[in-house]
């Protein structure tokens, strides 16, 4: 008889180290580009008077053999009425084989963690190598898991800026920041302007609706991780950089329905075809990354089923070495 290995969102934080992450993550974009995963779009649900939304991802990935079905919820309002995270999420790994449930564990740090992973990625490829100066517009735990990642990926981060509009929530990440990086200043910014001006490298992890981030104060060169766009009518960018900037997606069909430039393109101010291509396109060698130091480069995340399936697998094997976990006859 087999058995299911339960894990627990603390047992997940465990086990989970960003540089295996950041493996893991290049490795499934890789595959994504070569042709070798399943993924369908991740299908949404609306709770509108909640101001939530539930989606269902799941994914194989046939070359590597791993498959996982993850259900995850955003409710921004969750800290202030409920006390609970504004992500949650469940992870289902799958036996291709027989469909068995191999585990079922707690898929929020999982996801934090990916989703940090996946940026750390893009900014291997389309950031400059030299980037010093990160600015984070949006300081919650998404942001700290960005900066976890670019912390594995740059060299030489010597200047931290970081704007939100709940400040104690910037002098957390500020505190975060001053562990992390040793020697980097970090400031607490006033304004997004204040924290965007003159960085190499931008992170927005905002569930914003409109633009937070201006045109005007973007400069030659910059690459920015545009994380928090990932639901239907969600926009952190003025379109403008969009138009301007070589733009790289994880997903073709997930992002002009719910990435970044879904209401540019609804709106008709800018075109899909003006996609450079994928990120896993460039990461398997089938397309260039940056071509320039001027170049203003933007990756434009959705989150993908491929990389919640390999964190599930990387979680699950390593959760068996340790002997964490519960096992329990879910099938009998």
């Amino acid at each position: 008889m087999r058995e299911t290995l339960l894990l627990t969102d603390d047992e997940v934080k465990q086990i989970l180290e960003m540089p295996r992450v950041l493996d893991a993550v290049e490795e499934a974009f890789r595959e994504k580009g070569l042709g070798r995963v399943q993924m369908p779009p991740k299908v949404y649900i609306f709770y509108n008077k909640y101001e939530g939304d539930l989606r269902v991802m799941p994914s194989y990935l046939e070359g590597l053999d791993i498959s996982a079905v993850k259900v995850v919820n955003v409710h921004p309002r969750n800290a202030s009425m409920y006390g609970l995270p504004t992500v949650m999420a469940v992870v289902l790994l799958v036996d291709p084989k027989s469909g068995f449930p191999i585990s079922i564990m707690s898929g929020s740090w999982l996801t934090a963690m990916r989703t940090g992973a996946a940026g750390g990625v893009a900014a291997k490829y389309l950031a400059r190598k030299d980037s010093e100066v990160l600015a984070f517009v949006g300081a919650g735990t998404q942001a700290k898991t960005q900066l976890i990642a670019l912390k594995h990926t740059l060299r030489n981060i010597k200047v931290i800026n970081v704007y939100d509009v709940v400040e104690s929530s910037s002098k957390s990440f500020a505190n975060h920041a001053v562990e992390l990086i040793d020697g980097a200043t970090v400031n607490v910014c006033r304004t997004p302007r204040e924290a965007v001006e003159g960085a190499d490298i931008v992170v927005t992890t905002t569930p914003s609706r409109q633009p937070v981030v201006m045109s005007s104060w973007i400069k030659p060169g910059v690459h920015i991780n545009c994380i928090g766009a990932d639901a239907p009518g969600k926009e952190e960018l003025d379109p403008e950089i969009l138009v301007k900037a070589k733009v790289v997606v994880d997903d073709m069909e997930q992002a002009i329905h719910s990435g970044e430039v879904n209401v540019p393109i609804a709106k008709g101010v800018f075109r899909k075809e003006q996609i450079y291509g994928e990120l896993g396109e460039i990461v398997a060698g089938l397309k260039r990354g940056r071509d320039s130091r001027d170049e203003i480069t933007i990756f434009t995340s959705t989150g993908l089923a491929i990389q919640d399936a390999v964190t599930a697998w990387l979680t699950y094997n390593e959760a068996r070495s340790r002997g964490l976990g519960k096992l329990i006859r879910l099938v009998c």
